[in-house]
């Protein structure tokens, strides 16, 4: 999915990538109002916080990587572990 506003998402559902996308983007510039607004579509604390934290947690292991001179996996290792999440989740 490259643009949640043209995916065949529900309104909700755009509504939180929206909000997840200025976490990631404008975070300093976030108040309270644009936290209420994702709660009127239906989103609770538990669930924005959930989502809050993974995109924090990407951009520090980005980073992390990045500095910290990891080599990146390769193509084929990226799409056997998308391979493997989908058979059988997150969870070893």
């Amino acid at each position: 999915m490259r643009d949640p506003e043209t995916s065949p998402l529900d309104e909700r559902h755009r509504a939180l990538f929206r909000y997840l996308d200025r976490v990631n983007h404008e975070s300093p510039r976030l108040t309270a109002e644009d936290a209420a607004a994702v709660r009127a579509h239906g989103w609770t604390d538990e669930e924005l916080w959930f989502g809050i934290t993974v995109v924090a947690l990407f951009n520090f292991y980005n980073r992390w990587i990045d500095a910290s001179g990891v080599h990146a996996l390769s193509d084929e290792a990226h799409r056997a572990g998308g391979r493997r999440s989908a058979r059988t989740g997150y969870v070893r």
